[in-house]
C-alpha cells in the first residue's frame, strides 16, 4: 500500500514541477501538502524514474526532459 502511495506522490510532484517550472521545493511541498524534506528526498527518486530535473541559480526546479 505504501509503495502505491509513493508512486502517486512522485507522479504528482513531477506534474507539479512540469506545470509550474522555476518554483522552489518549498512551493511544491506546500502545493502538494507534504513536507519540504519529503520533496527533497523525492527528487532523486524522480530522476531514477527518468524525469531529469534542472535547478536554476535560485533553487527553482524544472523538468529538463523525460527519458523515453
Amino acid at each position: 500500500m505504501g509503495r502505491q502511495r509513493d508512486q502517486e506522490r512522485l507522479q504528482a510532484l513531477a506534474h507539479a514541477i512540469a506545470a509550474q517550472p522555476g518554483q522552489r521545493a518549498g512551493h511544491f511541498a506546500h502545493t502538494l501538502g507534504i513536507s519540504r524534506a519529503t520533496v527533497m528526498r523525492d527528487l532523486p527518486a524522480l530522476e531514477e524514474r527518468g524525469v531529469l530535473l534542472a535547478e536554476d541559480e535560485r533553487g527553482g526546479l524544472s523538468v529538463f526532459k523525460k527519458k523515453q
